[in-house]
């Protein structure tokens, strides 16, 4: 039964995840390059500045930084960690390169995002702050393609209960903590008539419990949390990168040339090489979008709530996301899997990326381990809160604004985040997989049909601060 369900779920993937997308997601992200003059590379170094510095005054309910933590919280996830040792797993070292190649014209996807979020916003008396695709799809296309915007927000809500907020997270969570804990399974009981470690059983019943306990309070206390836990965690997290990167310093070119190899099937058997070219390039764009959520359309509903009067600003500070998610913490992962070659030596998962950083050090033991351990089950948890907002903002406007069914879908969250624990590694990530990218298909339509007001409020932003 299991295995007929996991074929289906492969079958629904691999049709969703085909060439189309992936072209249809580049080519928005190298169009919008093009169009926005490369103000991903250009900007940068003002974007990293209006990062960390707020907007003296501003309509919207949190800081600009904390919007970007929120949107960091639900992007630094088992994504960076889990999500980059699969898909190097599964597409060779190469996978890590199409996830950059996906990173640099993702920050133009993500910062016409941001821009359009801001812009098409709406601002209630009361000061509640509710945007994103749904508003750009509605207020910027037109009201022929309402439609449209309440497709993105069902999807997107999917995607919250079914994918990236809940089960890949939580799931993460337990496994790394039974992994450390647990490895052996020495302490089980037969829930729902499979064994499972305590530890497993005990992880996911804190997590639940404690996203319960964050969630109920909205928008400001996710916010509040984020801004604690994600500049932290991401902080120890590149340290310990850096460390593994500085102790294999003479290794990184080896790696960094079987990243390009591998990237286009230069070392596959004659006539493979298209074939593990395409591999490579469907598993690292599929895993690059699950971890920085560019062209998704995630990201611009925590933007739209920053306190801001310029689109554009944090337009800007939305792509940073990007470029910290992907270009920084994934390469780190990646570069530290590949130097170590834990990846095709027949695991999964965390274990891949436990066993790269524990091999890889010059100290052993334990502590690397649990750093590790600690890091992920971090990230995860501000994952699961910083998508238990976006999925709530896509309920609110599928139900015009019901309290009712968003106290309703908040419980229904914290379910998924209970049966989490039990559900199969490769269902999870291939149900994640499916949502992701149907959420992806009303977004970019309406990036490219919008193109040009964000073309148009960038230009007037510069030339009024010149």
């Amino acid at each position: 039964m299991f295995e007929k369900i996991n074929s289906l779920l492969v079958f629904i993937d691999d049709l969703v995840w085909g060439i189309p997308l992936i072209v249809a997601i580049l080519t928005v992200g190298i169009f919008l390059t093009i169009r926005l003059k490369g103000l991903q590379i250009s900007k940068l170094g003002l974007a990293l500045k209006y990062m960390v510095k707020n907007e003296d005054s501003g309509h919207g309910e949190v800081t600009s930084f904390a919007a970007l933590c929120t949107a960091l919280s639900a992007t630094i996830g088992t994504g960076n960690i889990v999500g980059v040792a699969t898909a190097i797993v599964a597409g060779g070292p190469g996978a890590l390169f199409w996830m950059w190649v996906a990173a640099l014209f993702g920050m133009a996807t993500k910062y016409a995002e941001g821009v359009l979020a801001v812009h098409y916003r709406t601002v209630e008396e009361n000061g509640h702050v509710l945007g994103g695709p749904f508003y750009y799809i509605e207020k910027g296309m037109g009201s022929k393609w309402k439609w449209l915007a309440k497709l993105f927000a069902f999807f997107g809500t999917m995607v919250g209960l079914f994918g990236i907020g809940t089960f890949t997270q939580v799931n993460g969570i337990t496994s790394a903590v039974n992994n450390f804990f647990d490895p052996l399974n020495t302490w089980t009981v037969n829930l729902f008539g499979m064994d499972y470690s305590w530890t497993v059983v005990i992880a996911g019943a804190i997590v639940a419990l404690c996203t319960g306990l964050v969630i109920i309070g909205g928008i400001k206390r996710i916010a509040n949390v984020a801004q604690i836990i994600v500049p932290f965690m991401a902080v120890l997290y590149v340290l310990l990168g850096l460390t593994v990167l500085i102790a294999n310093v003479t290794k990184i070119p080896e790696a960094l040339g079987l990243i390009i190899t591998s990237a286009f099937g230069a070392k596959a058997v004659a006539g493979g090489a298209l074939g593990a070219m395409i591999v490579a390039m469907q598993k690292g764009i599929a895993r690059g979008i699950f971890s920085n959520e560019a062209g998704l359309g995630s990201a611009p509903i925590a933007a739209a709530a920053a306190q801001t009067n310029e689109p554009v600003r944090q337009g800007l500070v939305s792509m940073t996301g990007t470029f910290l998610d992907t270009i920084i913490v994934c390469s780190i992962t990646g570069l530290t899997i590949v130097i170590s070659g834990s990846w095709n030596i027949g695991l999964n998962g965390v274990a891949v990326s436990s066993n790269a950083f524990s091999s890889a050090l010059p100290f052993g033991g334990s502590l690397v381990p649990f750093i590790l351990m600690v890091c992920l089950v971090f990230f995860a948890f501000t994952t699961i809160l910083g998508w238990d907002y976006y999925s709530e903002r896509c309920v609110e406007y599928l139900s015009k604004g019901s309290k009712k069914a968003v106290k309703v879908y908040r419980w229904l969250y914290i379910l998924a985040v209970c049966i989490g624990p039990y559900m199969t590694v490769s269902a999870v990530w291939t149900i994640a997989d499916i949502f992701n990218g149907l959420m992806a298909i009303p977004n970019i339509i309406a990036l490219l049909a919008l193109s040009g007001v964000v073309v148009k409020l960038t230009k007037d932003y510069f030339n009024r601060i010149k």
